[in-house]
């Protein structure tokens, strides 16, 4: 701890005796007693020193202690110290009188009485201490506010001159200062920017989510980062990053809230072109790649379908000019057949696959054993698998039961999987068919799906290729020296068929030479699972069970197929369906009757479902204007449905149908009892 400085006592006497006499009463006091023998040696003791006291004689040769006074008094420095006279004489009121007027502050008569000396300079040893104090404090004060006064003028410099827009608020987020720039940010004079908040400011597209999210942060207090588009009042718009922290007190109160605004339009302009360059580079490689992968799939096209040719023409050519044999007219009639097949093969997968990109690839739905459908395919390959000796297994649960599907269709994903794996299967090599029943879970109920799986011991597929083996007219090897024929189109047109009956496909390989397993799920009938869940379908068959019991339902669909397994559906649930082919015939029929829900096709001939809903909506709510419609569709894309929605329709099913989620759904439109598992 440091020691408090001691503190300066002038002792005035001609007399060596009393000064000693003085020094021996006060040395207690422990402060630092100067000595003087004269009044001139007073003053000079004065020049360079403060005293919290002089005790000064009155009784001296020369300067007398009166005349000594009179000098003190007369300087600055020492003007307002305390004088104590001191003297022998008995004082009379002219000598006190006279002391007081010079400023003297006491009178003691000698002999002194130590503790009344004592405690009277004490006093002003005290007196003078706190001035020093008070002082200093002032002093510090004085250095305090000047530091303050340019910390004041630093920050004020700072922020009218900062290229950010910076702002205070309260608690509540009501603004308590702003700067210049954050004014002309926000198009605000300066008194205008107390009581506006920057979110006046937003854009009105912007300004939900900036309301939104200032209110968040009020409530949370944590740091805040935002960029909004800002509008001025002449219309001009630039993007602004704000940004905000809580501002705490010493004790961790929250006393209100800091923040910036800054103009970030340039960098967002950047960022936009740099966006654009990119995409315009992305879009330039995927040209440059569809170009060649076009002039690809042109190339070996060409070659598909001129190596048939060239065998059809030759034999052709030598069948007119020559008689040949039995044998060999045989041999000549059978290559012709078989590459003119090749051929018809490769146009009906162009043509599908033109269909896919057309959107007009149709099914024709129905319920389907994958058992059956399988076992085609297989019998349709084995001519081709015995011919390179490639072994067929085959394992099939036959308790499975159906899918909603298209037939036809299906048989065509599991033929062209077999082809495929056939064709890329060595002579000798095995695939292996299986057809089994998978479970899943989702939001706590289980899903049961039929699977497919076709698995060869072939060349495989590497891992490179693999994430692009369902993409149009790619292959793995496209040049003139490829051992294996096709156009790439197989796999393809595979995925897109799966994924019209609500399925999906994948494809594993362990890599190259390893052989490829492709897997195919697809959804189950809920009525139709075969022995396992037998107990299951009891509950979940329509039988007993009429939540549309005397509803009318008009189903438009032009495939008559479709058309008819939609009436007997919905019969099936007690309603009353009326079934038409066309717009024309369902305009007829709600002229006559107004049904309850209305359930019809988006893609179909002549008229497709939307003139019908828009001509329907055009009708007056007592002729039928106002009847619920569900659309029916094979496009499952997102804005195909809003297109559905905006058109009229209250619902949008994409097709293959499942039963139980029609029926569920028009019972949702109807707010009827959901009484449909």
């Amino acid at each position: 701890m440091q020691m408090e400085p001691k503190v300066n006592i002038l002792l005035v006497d001609d007399k060596l005796e009393n000064l000693l006499a003085l020094e021996a009463i006060l040395e207690k006091l422990g402060e630092n007693l100067v000595r003087a023998t004269s009044g001139e040696e007073a003053l000079r003791c004065l020049l360079h020193q403060d005293f919290a006291v002089i005790l000064l004689d009155v009784q001296m040769p020369g300067i007398d202690g009166f005349e000594t006074a009179t000098l003190i008094r007369n300087r600055g420095r020492s003007r307002h110290t305390p004088i104590i006279f001191l003297t022998a004489f008995s004082t009379s009121d002219q000598m006190l009188f006279k002391g007081y007027a010079l400023g003297a502050v006491d009178y003691l008569l000698k002999p002194l009485d130590p503790n009344i000396l004592t405690s009277k300079v004490t006093v002003f040893v005290e007196l003078f201490k706190k001035t020093e104090a008070v002082k200093q404090q002032a002093a510090e004060l004085v250095a305090v506010n000047a530091e303050l006064r340019q910390s004041e003028e630093r920050f004020r410099s700072l922020s009218t001159c900062s290229p950010i827009g910076i702002f205070e608020t309260d608690t509540e987020g009501r603004c308590k200062y702003t700067n210049p720039r954050y004014q002309a940010i926000c198009g605000l004079r300066p008194a205008e920017s107390l009581f506006k908040r920057w979110l006046e400011s937003v854009h009105p597209d912007d300004r939900e989510k900036a309301i939104a999210s200032w209110s968040a942060y009020i409530s949370q207090g944590r740091d805040y980062s935002e960029e909004f588009r800002f509008q001025n009042v002449h219309g001009h718009i630039r993007w602004v990053q704000v940004r905000s922290s809580p501002m705490l007190s010493s004790q961790g109160e929250l006393l209100g809230y800091v923040g910036t605004l800054e103009d970030i339009t340039e960098r967002k302009q950047a960022e936009e072109v740099r966006a654009q360059v990119i995409r315009e580079q992305t879009a330039r490689a995927e040209a440059e790649a569809a170009n060649r992968m076009k002039d690809e799939f042109l190339a070996v096209l060409s070659h598909e379908l001129r190596t048939p040719l060239t065998s059809m023409l030759g034999w052709s050519k030598i069948l007119r000019s020559k008689k040949l044999d039995e044998k060999a007219t045989a041999r000549a009639l059978e290559a012709i057949e078989r590459n003119a097949t090749s051929q018809v093969q490769l146009i009906e997968d162009i043509l599908d696959v033109s269909r896919i990109i057309r959107g007009q690839l149709r099914l024709n739905i129905c319920a389907v054993n994958l058992v059956t459908v399988t076992e085609a395919a297989l019998e349709a390959v084995r001519p081709l698998a015995e011919t390179k000796g490639i072994q067929l297994n085959t394992i099939l649960d036959t308790s499975i039961g159906s899918v909603f599907g298209d037939s036809a269709r299906l048989q065509q994903v599991v033929w062209n999987l077999l082809t495929n794996a056939i064709k890329f299967t060595p002579k000798g090599g095995k695939v292996e068919v299986t057809l089994s029943m998978v479970s899943s879970q989702e939001q706590l109920t289980t899903i049961k799906s039929a699977q497919i799986q076709v698995i060869d011991t072939g060349i495989g597929i590497s891992q490179e290729f693999l994430p692009k083996v369902f993409e149009r007219f790619r292959q793995a090897d496209s040049t003139t020296t490829r051992s294996h024929n096709g156009l790439g189109l197989g796999l393809a047109i595979v995925r897109h068929l799966v994924e019209l009956h609500k399925g999906t496909i994948s494809a594993e390989s362990p890599g190259t030479g390893q052989g490829a397993t492709f897997t195919v799920t697809l959804p189950l009938l809920r009525e139709n699972r075969g022995s396992r869940d037998k107990a299951e379908d009891e509950i979940s068959s329509p039988a007993g069970s009429t939540p549309l019991a005397g509803l009318r339902v008009l189903v438009v669909d032009d495939e008559t197929d479709t058309r008819n397994f939609l009436s007997f559906m919905f019969e099936e649930y007690g309603a009353i369906a009326t079934a038409v082919a066309s717009v024309d015939e369902a305009l007829k029929i709600l002229e006559k009757s107004k049904p309850d829900v209305l359930i019809s096709d988006i893609g179909m001939s002549e008229q497709d479902g939307y003139t019908l809903i828009r001509k329907l909506r055009s009708l007056e709510p007592e002729k039928g204007g106002c009847i619920p419609a569900i659309a029916l569709t094979a496009y499952t894309r997102e804005e195909d449905r809003l297109k559905a929605l905006s058109a009229g329709f209250q619902k949008h099913l994409s097709k293959p149908i499942d039963p139980t989620e029609l029926i569920a759904l028009v019972a949702s439109v109807l707010e009827l009892p959901q009484q449909v598992p």
